[in-house]
């Protein structure tokens, strides 16, 4: 049925996505090389909210050569047997386009990383449930032997049952030292404490009634533990998506010229407050979301302004304390400033005062998955997914904390981007060079986009760009060929990107989700792995992985300079959990490593330096060494 495309109005002053506008994106793609062209040369707006400075283009130093990072899809061969369940039925609601979460964690304590990946589920009702006859679990969950190869462990490990699942969160919620989840779905998040023995079957708890939170149905997307309080136990951070039913998808009833109804923007949906939920131990978990300064109104409606979709923790301002940046779809992203003190989480969003919450134009975006790192030394990121035809974000440290100007463009993330609709992204070592690279996992939310948008695709390829080196100029980032990243470049309806070593050989291999597909398990096949460090923490009770501390890692050397850096923390990415250990390549020569880590506020730990010979292994690091 040929039917007129009909918008819902703009909310929150964001704009339109892309595919609400099929001319006038193909009219787009006749300026795109002049467009480009445009962008690079053009100055930020001057808005009061955000002094950032403008940083112009400056000239390419010698770069190194880029050699291929090659990823070998071992799904199949490694034992991961699963399709994601959409539950679609033909009324195009939007979350059966927005699943996929995929979690990297130690479940029995070996020492190598373990799969879960959420699934959501065939539903009827509301909120979304299982029809009976239906027997279907929504957090699978698979053991790694050490070398690469999974089995299934879902049967008998008490994560069985249907939820209409989104993401994961990993991170000790109890104190007893082991893993635990926290799962998100369209209705009510789980939680899962881990009771599984040293080296034992996988055993858990469902302990969902822990979360003291009103039943009312939210739509939970991705999903942060760390401690917001400063009392020594990790807390939970999660984003909510949109104030969503289906009685109000169908009313919004997003459509697209010559398709009808389809899957499209949040702009006809109100947002939602983020959900802090404080750890009182025996208590449960608490919704503090008020009381810490994580509830932002629009300031013209009064609403609730997030249509949360990403969150990763950082330190921006080097206090220690623990603060937190949201990516938002369609509205101005958050940055949390962490203001609070022992026993007590207050927070104060800055997003604008920072930088981060608009792109360079001053506008908002289609903002999905999130990450942070050093691409520099000494200089944090902010990178940010966003829709088609929207740039990847890349809000990049002025040289003062929390001041941060969008420099995708001139550090070339930009232009390569543009044409992709990104979900997954993750910074991290991947070529085991020193320093931190770039992967985005794509795909479009309309599988039958090319429709109206010839220059876009449903299926989608994922990108990798090398970090050009410490002392290269503008730019800094390169992207690799397809042919050089090996299946990483199959066009996939992307959604969760989580990084870990899953075979012990030093590198990072990623898993790759699909929305209704089976996931990707990349193995990362370099040619030459170099000299590398895999750096783990052991954190006091109740924070045993040491999540929000900062590792930094330099040379041996009289007045030594940090080179790399992370905040300890799985939460990254899209609905995603990576391994929290820190992965590092070390230059040719370098014989002694100085590895140090400023412990965050409330573990009671001093800060540890280590020296450390030699490479190629795993070092952990104990809240007791100095």
């Amino acid at each position: 049925m040929h039917e007129p495309a009909t918008e819902p109005p703009p909310d929150d002053g964001s704009i339109g996505r892309a595919a609400r506008g099929s001319l006038a994106a193909i009219i787009a793609l006749g300026v795109l090389g002049i467009g480009v062209w445009l962008l690079a040369r053009k100055p930020n707006p001057v808005r009061e909210a955000d002094p950032s400075p403008v940083v112009p283009a400056v000239r390419r130093a010698v770069e190194r050569p880029l050699s291929p990072v090659p990823f070998t899809d071992i799904a199949k061969a490694a034992g991961i047997d699963f399709t994601h369940t959409t539950g679609a039925r033909g009324e195009c609601l939007l979350p059966e386009t927005m699943g996929g979460g995929v979690g990297f964690l130690d479940v029995d304590g070996d020492g190598d990383q373990d799969l879960v990946l959420i699934d959501g589920c065939r539903w009827q009702g509301e909120p979304f449930a299982s029809e009976p006859e239906a027997v279907h679990d929504s957090v699978r969950l698979w053991t790694n032997d050490g070398r690469g190869q999974f089995r299934e462990a879902t049967k008998g490990s008490g994560l069985e049952g249907p939820r209409y699942g989104m993401g994961v969160a990993t991170g000790d919620l109890d104190g007893d030292g082991r893993i635990d989840l926290f799962v998100t779905t369209v209705g009510r998040n789980a939680v899962y404490l881990n009771r599984t023995e040293p080296g034992g079957t996988p055993r858990f708890e469902d302990a969902t009634d822990r979360l003291k939170v009103p039943l009312a149905s939210r739509w939970g997307t991705s999903a942060a533990m760390f401690d917001g309080d400063q009392d020594g136990d990790l807390d939970v951070i999660v984003c909510n998506y949109v104030r969503w039913s289906r009685e109000i998808d169908l009313a919004v009833d997003y459509r697209l010229t010559g398709i009808g109804r389809a899957y499209g923007s949040p702009t006809g949906f109100e947002g939602v407050d983020l959900t802090y939920l404080r750890n009182d131990g025996v208590a449960g978990l608490v919704d503090a979301t008020a009381d810490s300064g994580f509830a932002v109104d629009n300031a013209s409606t009064g609403k609730p302004m997030g249509k949360a979709l990403g969150v990763v923790l950082g330190d921006w301002n080097s206090d220690q304390r623990i603060d937190v940046a949201i990516a938002n779809d369609t509205v101005a992203n958050f940055l949390f400033r962490n203001e609070g003190s022992p026993g007590r989480a207050s927070f104060v969003e800055v997003g604008a005062s920072s930088g981060i919450a608009f792109d360079r134009n001053g506008s908002s975006t289609g903002a999905m998955g999130i990450d942070t790192a050093w691409l520099r030394p000494r200089q944090w990121v902010i990178a940010i997914g966003n829709f088609a035809n929207e740039m990847s974000s890349l809000y990049v440290e002025r040289g003062t904390t929390m001041a941060f100007s969008d420099d995708a463009i001139i550090e070339g993330l930009g232009p390569a981007s543009r044409a992709f609709l990104t979900f997954g992204l993750v910074m991290a070592d991947m070529d085991l060079d020193g320093d931190a690279d770039l992967v985005q996992a794509n795909g479009h939310i309309e599988e039958r986009i090319a429709k109206v948008q010839p220059s876009q695709a449903w299926r989608q390829r994922g990108q990798l760009f090398l970090n050009a080196g410490h002392g290269a100029s503008s730019p800094l980032l390169r992207e690799l060929s397809a042919d050089m990243i090996g299946d990483l470049a199959r066009p996939v309806v992307g959604r969760g990107l989580a990084t870990a070593d899953i075979d012990g050989d030093g590198d990072l291999d990623l898993a790759l989700t699909q929305a209704g597909g089976s996931p990707m398990l990349l193995r990362n096949d370099l040619p030459a792995r170099g000299r590398w460090l895999r750096i783990v923490l052991e954190g006091p009770p109740g924070n045993p992985q040491g999540i929000g501390a900062l590792v930094t890692v330099a040379p041996f050397a009289v007045e030594p300079a940090p080179t790399a850096a992370t905040i300890v923390s799985g939460a990254r990415s899209y609905l995603s959990a990576c391994d929290p250990a820190f992965t590092i390549g070390l230059p040719e020569g370098q014989a002694r490593t100085i590895i140090s880590v400023a412990w965050p506020a409330g573990s009671n730990a001093a800060d540890s330096r280590l020296v450390i010979d030699g490479a190629g292994r795993t070092v952990v690091i104990r809240a007791s060494d100095r």
